[in-house]
């Protein structure tokens, strides 16, 4: 899925979020995907019976700031792009805020590549996200967004 995602940025001349190289190809890379599978944090959506997309959920990532409170982050989303507009990233991102409400926590955040034309911000806005703090990685330009959920996930889940 990432190395699809990667052929169709570049197709695009979108390489400043991934760059143009498969991830299948940078151990670093695959490395870290083998540890979000392992860290029982992923979640694959399917189309008829096809691996479709994938949400990887868990703690915050190591180079944002720290949220002042609980929180589930979305460590990373990507579908195959040949399941690109069928909603696979709108079903996943629902995951985020259910599972947040299961544990109780109030705050879902997610990062993403703001560079180019921020069409990638824009999409997590249109999913309910509201844009916080900008960062960047070295000459990455990320943006950090963020969900609140209403008070029932706040509240003590056993009682």
């Amino acid at each position: 899925m990432f190395d699809s995602a990667v052929e169709w940025l570049t197709a695009q001349g979108r390489t400043g979020q991934w760059g143009s190289e498969p991830f299948s190809a940078d151990p670093t890379r695959v490395e870290r995907i083998t540890g979000w599978a392992a860290s029982g944090g992923m979640r694959i959506a399917e189309s008829d019976g096809e691996p479709a997309g994938c949400i990887v959920l868990g703690p915050p990532m190591p180079y944002v700031p720290p949220a002042p409170e609980p929180e589930l982050y979305v460590q990373a989303l990507v579908i195959d792009r040949r399941f690109h507009g069928r909603g696979v990233g709108s079903a996943l991102l629902a995951l985020a805020p259910a599972e947040a409400a299961e544990r109780g926590v109030a705050l879902v955040r997610v990062d993403c590549y703001a560079g180019d034309d921020g069409r990638l911000v824009r999409y997590y806005e249109s999913q309910g996200f509201t844009r916080t703090e900008p960062f960047t990685v070295g000459e990455w330009p990320g943006q950090i967004l963020e969900m609140r959920l209403g008070r029932a996930a706040q509240e003590d889940p056993i009682g």
